[in-house]
């Protein structure tokens, strides 16, 4: 997997602050938040920190925001009425797709924009033109992600071609750490809901 919606420091609740790949500690290489920050933060960012995942994003892209259509569309036409399921998480659908729903551990592709509450888009998969592919249910991406996909308690499953829109907690983002930090400042500030328009492409 070459990137991650969702690794710069994903949050695991269950390990509070450790969320470091036991493989490779402090690589990133994700497909959902392609983060590629290595040559940027130091230390670098381990590969379930670069989006659900993927997470992986770009300092650069960050201070200067790139604009996409898929961004301005997302960003002006978020018609949705959320629904929230008792972890936190809400979901909004946008497309229904078809097809049969991904299997945990299944190997899939989705595109992405991620965005912070203010609306900043913090990276986008449309942007490099190639969706994440990533190892879905099994923690390569944050839980917000596996879960919003993959489906849980009162969160129906993704099926290829849908498009849907999730409001990720921080507790199933990047919790109290954030993600890109240094010198005081990071990309995701410590303890952010986080915007995601995630479109389901299909298995890898």
């Amino acid at each position: 997997m070459s990137s991650l919606p969702l690794s710069i420091g994903i949050y695991n609740p269950a390990h509070r602050l450790g969320s470091l790949t036991r493989r490779k500690p402090w690589i990133v290489q994700s497909s959902a938040l392609k983060l590629n920050l290595n040559a940027t933060i130091s230390p670098p960012l381990s590969r379930r920190e670069a989006v659900g995942i993927g997470f992986c994003f770009s300092l650069v892209q960050f201070l200067h925001p790139r604009t996409d259509a898929a961004a301005a569309e997302s960003a002006t036409s978020d018609t949705c009425e959320y629904t929230a399921a008792p972890s936190g998480l809400a979901f909004c659908d946008k497309a229904i797709g078809t097809g049969p729903s991904p299997a945990k551990g299944q190997l899939i592709k989705a595109h992405y924009i991620g965005r912070l509450p203010d609306g900043k888009v913090f990276d986008s998969s449309y942007n490099r033109g190639k969706p994440l592919t990533f190892r879905v249910g099994v923690g390569e991406v944050i839980k917000g992600w596996d879960d919003g996909i993959l489906g849980g308690e009162g969160i129906p499953p993704m099926l290829p071609g849908g498009k849907r829109k999730l409001k990720i907690p921080p507790a199933l983002g990047y919790g109290m750490r954030g993600a890109g930090c240094k010198g005081g400042s990071c990309i995701i500030p410590p303890d952010s809901v986080l915007f995601f328009d995630v479109e389901f492409v299909g298995k890898a």
